[in-house]
């Protein structure tokens, strides 16, 4: 019984007394929370942590060897089997490091990881091996030595990149030495599972095996943890689920796919690799990855814990008469040489790493070369060294204490250097481009607390507060944490150097950005995707900022898609269609044609094919051909009569166009060569000595294969039906690419200020970043124009998901405020998640409306039938060609264009906003921009109302159509209609320009025109000469000057459009001829203390009861031109002198 409990063991003494009821689990309780106390008290040093626990676990070992009582404790821990230990912790272990790696990057990389792993691996395997062969007190067979070695090959991917990451080091490095020990802890995984499913010696092993095995660990594995990848966010995205409910399910999953994968045989090791690798960000739900990392980070500190106790103790059940000074010296031997060994691996991949990164040098990697850390996962692969080897040696707890010692040593000690090596090389020190742009950070912070500080000085029950205090205790005080080297001082950095730091900057908000669109619904997760991938594809490039060119390179299947639609297209059977024969042609030319052009007639030909391919089979399978000579003759005889019928009547009938069809050539060149198949089957039945003339019949009945070749004409139009899907699934990827594209651009745009180090780099980035955007919108004009029924389905599936996610916001701010009960909230949620959830079957494409369903787009229209119907008498349907000039800048306007289809581009030298040149201060002036508009956009406006000359270019980009209203009739439904109509107009225009140039400041704002136009919270003044307008601060949120300009009625300072005026400007007076201001309210306008501007307050309810006249109006009919005046003046009466704008 005894030896019987021996061999179960690793080591230490077993059970010789009467097993009782233990207390291991309060045991392992207790080693948690004493690691967890050490960790709050040494917060900064793991490694001391991690050696007072190994420490302690030896003097329990110790204890537990010779006291009963504390065996007993850790006897059950003696009997687990090392393989159970590595089930127990490695999985989440092992995830988590793939989870962390960021496989955009790792795919940019990936032969420099590998290159780094065999060249790494490799060294180790035969240096270490060597030197533990040659300097091991213990004597250990050759086959422990190398199993040793190559656990002390794998590196830790935690503990290896942490002072990596300190120090500043590129992402690229973490992730290359995260690869390496990934693909080398895979490795060694699979090399010990065919160990641990073969107990037998490794020289018994077969070569065709091992590889068998090699390949069923490496691609079935890595094939199972992928589809896991996919299936995981599909149940984690599930729209009602909880957040603890999916962190919980995630774990669970992780030890389920670990468990079934080494159940089938393969390595579960590889697959959990493979299922962190393909998860990311977006798999998870916006909040979800930060508590998932949470706990993941929470359980390995916990694992590390109970690992280097549990092998603490495991070593000090040992005996201790193997520890000795050659012991020691060994620790030394082998430590030196792991570090050794790392640098020369470092040494020989250094060429490689210079070549493809420009931030590579020898600084970086002489840090590199002390990443050789060893961790946990050497530590769990220990205990096999003893139970594969060859000879077995009678201190197996020394495998152990070497691989934990060196754990130890390199965690302590490589560190240390590597921070140290660091800062001496001065590769910590921050650039002076990274600390200008840190300073235009914490600059931009302590504006905005300043501003604070001023706000809450003007509240009355913080009157007595001492300021002085609270701004001197929230004043930041930029510091320099790491020394700058006097050349860096003194040359100030150009702007090519600001810009490439800006570049990255700028890289990491486009990621951020494509991040919260997909997190709010906007964008399709696979769209994020490619964009992320894109834009990490293209960071290491030096000055290379990502175009919407540059993304669609990186999708590429496009291309090949629209090949591939191309060639089917070709190689498809048009049925040729011939006049039928006049009522004096033949009968039996009637006769024929009738046949010919049959569906029947079709039908047979597919039919008789796909009869033929069983007796094609039996042809050519030559024991069965032997048994049935006869009946494939008559079979052929058959086929060949069938077809060239089938030919001849198509060739009286299409005579020469029967050959301009490929199919039709195909078809009469098996005709002939069927019939010189027959005539040689004949010749070989006569003259059956004749050797040539059987080969001749052999090969030609192997030629009767491309009578097969017909079962791809009925195959061809499915087909392309398939390939026509996966286009249009491809354009609406590339539609929603480019929306997201365009969206992190206007993003970036607004953090543009905090990123640039001085305005010639703000400059430039803004001009790069504007002729970004502008290629993109035209691709989505050129997209719209290319297949307008699938784009117009993606429009309208991204306009219900935004509706919808502005609904889901709105609920949880009423939600969060407690207006909404939770139960009631919960089924509203519901239902909208319901509806997103609808959104995955949405149909691919949408016919366009017809060309008078347009009209209602006009928003100033507000869908309307009296002025739906008035335009449509007087609008013709205008058609542009490539190349056309709709307008040209400088021009009298003519009247305004509703497109239709179509892409134009606008192109101006400088908007001018109805200010003249001369009064315009110079700094002002604008470089020449280009727009470009697509369905639904309206042109001329703006001139048409001010009756002055176009600001820009309009040139088609491709085929347009538009509706055309001339200035005439435009006019005569203004003076129609007065004067609400031309109100709306301005106020359409007004929101346009103030949502263009001050998106920042107004994104909480509802600038929508119908609830402006309701609501009145947004409204129009216009203001002439001399004319002036009171501005009251408390009421009026904004008041944004987007024509004219006005100044300031005390300090005649000048405003010019776009323009928001500040705060501290009380009035303004009209400084040019007409200048029109969009006041923004704060409050709402019903309110009675709107009287207290003197006429405002009636001025705002003339607008309203104007609003509501026209609202309840129904005429059926619009009066004559001559009667139009009169008509509108008894539906809209006037609201007094002055009191309307003009």
């Amino acid at each position: 019984m005894n030896a019987s409990n021996r061999s179960d063991l690793l080591c230490g003494r077993s059970a010789d007394y009467l097993a009782r009821k233990g207390h291991f689990p309060m045991f392992v309780c207790s080693v948690i929370t004493v690691g967890g106390i050490l960790r709050i008290f040494l917060r900064n040093s793991e490694v001391i942590v991690l050696t007072i626990l190994s420490l302690a676990g030896f003097v329990i070992g110790q204890l537990a060897y010779h006291l009963v009582e504390v065996h007993q404790v850790v006897y059950p821990l003696l009997k687990t089997p090392s393989f159970s230990l590595l089930c127990y912790f490695l999985p989440i272990i092992i995830f988590m490091a793939a989870l962390e790696v960021d496989l955009y990057i790792l795919k940019n990389i990936i032969w420099q990881v590998l290159l780094t792993t065999l060249i790494s691996f490799v060294t180790s395997f035969i240096l270490i091996g060597y030197v533990v062969m040659n300097f091991n007190p213990e004597a250990w067979d050759p086959q422990s030595c190398l199993l040793f070695s190559i656990v002390l090959a794998i590196t830790d991917p935690f503990y290896s990149v942490n002072a990596l990451k300190i120090i500043g080091g590129s992402k690229m490095y973490t992730d290359i030495i995260r690869g390496e020990s990934l693909i080398v802890c895979g490795v060694t995984a699979i090399f010990f599972g065919m160990f641990r499913s073969q107990p037998m010696h490794v020289t018994l092993f077969s070569e065709i095996h091992v590889l068998m095995e090699i390949l069923k660990d490496i691609c079935g594995s890595a094939l199972c943890g992928y589809l896991c990848s996919r299936l995981i966010p599909s149940m984690l995205s599930e729209l009602h689920s909880k957040m603890r409910s999916n962190v919980i399910l995630c774990v669970s999953m992780v030890y389920l796919i670990f468990y079934l994968v080494e159940f089938c045989g393969m390595s579960g090791i590889v697959a959990l690799i493979a299922l962190g690798l393909n998860l990311d960000s977006l798999s998870f739900k916006p909040s979800m990855e930060f508590l998932l990392t949470k706990f993941l980070t929470m359980l390995s500190s916990v694992y590390q814990n109970l690992i280097y106790t549990f092998f603490g103790i495991v070593i000090g059940c040992g005996e201790t008469k193997y520890f000795s000074f050659h012991t020691v010296v060994f620790v030394i031997i082998l430590f030196t040489s792991v570090n050794l060994v790392r640098m020369l691996a470092i040494v020989l991949v250094s060429p490689i790493l210079m070549r493809w990164s420009y931030e590579y040098s020898w600084r970086w990697g002489f840090v590199i070369a002390w990443s050789g850390i060893k961790g946990i996962f050497s530590i769990l692969m220990a205990p096999d060294i003893h139970r594969f080897a060859g000879q077995k040696v009678l201190a197996p707890h020394m495998f152990i204490f070497y691989v934990q010692i060196i754990s130890l040593l390199t965690m302590g000690i490589n560190s240390y250097l590597m921070s140290e090596s660091a800062r001496l090389l001065g590769l910590c020190n921050i650039t002076l481009p990274r600390q200008m742009a840190i300073q235009n950070v914490i600059q931009h912070i302590q504006k905005i607390i300043q501003n604070t500080i001023t706000l809450f000085k003007t509240e009355k029950n913080l009157a007595n507060v001492n300021w002085d205090f609270v701004e001197d205790k929230t004043r930041i005080r930029y510091m320099t944490w790491f020394c700058v080297s006097p050349d860096e001082v003194e040359a100030s950095p150009t702007d090519a150097v600001l810009i490439e730091e800006a570049r990255l900057h700028v890289a990491m908000i486009q990621v951020s950005s494509f991040e919260k669109q997909c997190n709010d619904g906007i964008l399709r997760k696979e769209a994020a995707r490619i964009l992320i991938g894109a834009v990490k594809s293209y960071c290491p490039s030096q000055g290379k900022f990502l175009s919407i060119y540059d993304v669609s390179t990186y999708v590429r299947a496009r291309s090949w898609l629209m090949k591939f639609k191309n060639v089917l297209t070709y190689l498809e059977y048009h049925k040729e269609r011939i006049p039928f024969p006049p009522p004096g042609s033949h009968k039996f030319m009637m006769f024929v044609h009738h046949i010919v052009f049959s569906e029947e007639f079709e039908y047979v030909g597919h039919i008789l094919t796909l009869i033929y391919v069983y007796p094609l089979i039996i042809h050519l399978w030559p024991m069965a051909r032997e048994l049935n000579v006869s009946t494939l003759i008559t079979l052929n005889y058959y086929f060949m009569f069938v077809c060239m019928l089938q030919s001849s009547l198509k060739i009286i009938i299409l005579k020469r166009r029967y050959f301009e069809q490929h199919w039709n050539i195909l078809e009469f060149l098996i005709v002939i060569i069927g019939i010189i198949d027959v005539f040689c089957i004949y010749f070989v039945r006569l003259r059956p000595d004749n050797l040539l003339l059987i080969q001749v019949t052999v090969m030609l009945g192997y030629l009767r294969i491309i009578r097969f070749l017909h079962i791809f004409k009925i195959l061809i139009p499915v087909l392309r039906k398939v390939v026509e899907v996966m286009v249009k699934k491809r354009l609406c990827m590339m539609f929603h690419i480019t929306k997201g594209y365009i969206k992190s651009q206007e993003d970036t745009k607004l953090l543009l200020r905090q990123i640039s180090g001085c305005d010639s780099v703000y400059q430039k980035l803004q001009d790069i970043l504007e002729t970004n955007k502008r290629d993109a919108v035209r691709e989505l004009g050129l997209m719209e124009h290319e297949d307008r029924d699938v784009v117009i389905a993606v429009k309208t599936e991204q306009a219900i998901r935004n509706v919808i996610a502005k609904a889901l916001k709105n609920l949880n701010f009423l939600w969060s405020r407690g207006i909404i009960d939770k139960h009631e909230g919960s089924e509203v949620n519901e239902v909208l998640l319901t509806k997103i959830k609808a959104l995955n079957n949405f149909p691919m494409a949408i016919p366009p409306p017809t060309a008078d369903k347009y009209l209602p787009n006009i928003v100033w229209l507000e869908n309307k039938y009296v002025l739906i119907d008035f335009f449509k008498e007087r609008t013709k349907l205008a058609f542009f060609d490539y190349g056309d000039v709709i307008c040209r800048e400088g021009d009298r306007a003519q009247g305004i264009y509703l497109i239709v289809s179509g892409m134009a581009s606008l192109r101006s030298s400088s908007p001018t906003f109805g200010i003249d040149s001369i009064l315009k201060p110079r700094g002002d002036a604008k470089a020449p921009f280009t727009e470009y508009c697509t369905s639904g956009d309206v042109l001329g406006e703006l001139s048409c109302l001010v009756k002055r000359e176009i600001q820009y270019t309009a040139i088609c980009e491709t085929v347009l159509q538009a509706f055309f209203i001339s200035v005439e009739d435009l006019y005569e439904g203004l003076d129609a209609f007065w004067p609400s109509l031309e109100y709306k107009i301005w106020l359409k225009l007004a929101l346009s320009i103030a949502y263009q140039y001050f998106k920042a400041s107004l994104e909480d704002e509802n600038l929508k025109f119908q609830s402006c136009v309701m609501d009145n919270h947004a409204y129009v003044e216009t203001l002439s000469h001399y004319v002036e307008l009171p501005i009251n601060n408390v009421t009026m949120k904004f008041v944004i000057v987007v024509y004219g300009n006005v100044i300031n009625s005390k300090t005649e300072e000048s405003y010019f459009a776009p323009c928001i005026i500040p705060k501290t400007c009380d009035q303004v007076q009209g400084a040019s001829d007409l200048s029109k201001l969009l006041i923004i309210q704060a409050s709402d306008p019903d309110k009675d203390d709107n009287t207290n501007l003197g006429g405002k307050g009636q001025l705002l309810a003339n607008r309203k009861l104007l609003r509501r006249n026209f609202h309840t109006c129904r005429v059926p009919s619009i009066p004559s031109v001559g009667e139009g005046l009169v008509w509108a003046s008894h539906w809209f009466p006037p609201l007094g002198p002055g009191s309307l704008p003009s």
